[in-house]
């Protein structure tokens, strides 16, 4: 992908016609480990302030969102000269005092801020899905790639000390070799139908700013500001809601990255509303020691009928079955099975480094720290392609092999068709 989208172009193309940028890039600057990080927020509501209170020891010297109201207190907490409605219009005017960027809005509007953010060479933590298209996240997996940016998906179960002891006791061979995960979210959320008469857009929020590169839809207040998850123009549903979080456990102990074939079915595919019943499976290749696996991902109310037929329990989230046995596991459990196969099994020493929490992972790497975040675009770009996929085969009903170099799905015209999306005027990135 050849990138010759510049700054000045993107604030150029912008409807409100920013003033182009009449310098060159900043380059990310060095810090040291005592001195605060300058971050910009995009979107401080919502999951924004959850991000908010755990990075205001550093300096935020913006912060930005479309909803006055929404923003609530921790927005009114800065200097008039640091509150923006609009990002390009608060990296344009703060790019020189910006180290990085924290992104927590909506999936159809991860992309501009996080695109132009990096092409700032700011380093920016981005909310899961990490992009509302596959095509948007390997823009931005190669961009940071590219740079030598430091990044951080929005995964934060990953940085739970049962996570590491579940990957340990996988990557040790306590099962033997993994072929088949089963993954669920227990849930039935979606298929939310759209209100039939538009109402008032409240007068404190930027309608036009919140659906960003997406063309004109009325307004509704339960999809603007939370219920955007369960429509395909600005969400990705359960399955990029938790898709992200759960899939990151079978994905880290196996060290999965891109598949190479993918279904899904469940119910009949809605052009506008995500589904309450969802089934996918992901084919992935050996790899390494690694045999192939087959990766099941499902929405389902109660949990999947998988773990029933085999008498399992569905209060976790998945379950690797291997040739020596079984593991089921949540967040913050886990458990070998058969039990009293195992009831004499002696774990592994720990052998992955604790976190010293999620976020701060980020702030340390942005200060100079080595070790990179745990959920960098490197290694999360990829599962959030896969997460993707699966939902362009649900929608298009599609079987497909994935080429993951070409990005195309071989015989899925329906499905390729998802791949990258079509961006309203004056939101067109050329990349």
């Amino acid at each position: 992908m050849n990138k010759r989208v510049t700054r000045r172009s993107f604030i150029q193309s912008a409807a409100f016609g920013v003033a182009a940028m009449k310098t060159g890039p900043a380059i990310a600057r060095t810090l040291s480990a005592n001195e605060k990080l300058n971050i910009a927020m995009v979107g401080i509501g919502g999951q924004g302030f959850d991000n908010y209170k755990d990075l205001r020891k550093e300096n935020m010297v913006a912060v930005c969102d479309v909803d006055l109201e929404r923003a609530g207190p921790a927005y009114r907490q800065f200097e008039k000269s640091a509150q923006f409605t609009d990002f390009r219009r608060m990296l344009d005017k703060m790019h020189k005092s910006i180290d990085a960027v924290v992104v927590s809005t909506p999936d159809h509007t991860h992309f501009h801020p996080a695109y132009m953010a990096m092409e700032m060479d700011k380093h920016v933590y981005l909310e899961k899905p990490l992009a509302h298209s596959v095509w948007e996240t390997r823009v931005l997996t190669e961009l940071a790639r590219r740079k030598g940016l430091v990044t951080q998906l929005g995964a934060q179960r990953h940085a739970n000390p049962n996570m590491r002891r579940i990957v340990e006791l996988v990557q040790t061979g306590a099962i033997g070799e993994v072929t088949e995960v089963h993954s669920w979210i227990d849930s039935d959320r979606g298929m939310v139908p759209r209100k039939e008469e538009e109402p008032p857009i409240p007068p404190t929020l930027d309608y036009d700013l919140w659906l960003g590169p997406v063309e004109y839809r009325p307004y509704d207040p339960d999809i603007t500001p939370y219920g955007w998850r369960f429509f395909w123009d600005f969400g990705t549903g359960e399955t990029g809601n938790w898709g992200c979080h759960i899939l990151d456990i079978p994905f880290w102990a196996l060290n999965l990255d891109y598949p190479t074939h993918v279904g899904a079915g469940g119910q009949e595919p809605h052009p506008v509303m995500t589904p309450k019943v969802f089934h996918s499976t992901l084919e992935f290749p050996a790899k390494g020691s690694r045999p192939a696996v087959k990766l099941h991902w499902y929405q389902e109310k109660g949990g999947p009928k998988s773990l029933k037929d085999r008498n399992l329990p569905t209060n976790g989230n998945t379950l690797f079955i291997g040739s020596k046995g079984m593991l089921i596991c949540g967040f913050n459990d886990h458990k070998l099975l058969p039990e009293d196969q195992f009831a004499d099994f002696k774990a592994p020493d720990p052998f992955i480094p604790e976190s010293p929490g999620f976020r701060q992972e980020f702030v340390n790497a942005c200060k100079g720290d080595p070790t990179p975040p745990t959920c960098h675009f490197g290694y999360t770009g990829p599962m959030a392609e896969a997460v993707l996929l699966a939902n362009n085969a649900f929608r298009a009903g599609e079987e497909f092999d994935w080429d993951h170099e070409t990005m195309t799905c071989k015989g899925a015209p329906g499905a390729q068709a998802l791949v990258r999306p079509v961006f309203k005027q004056g939101w067109e990135v050329n990349v």
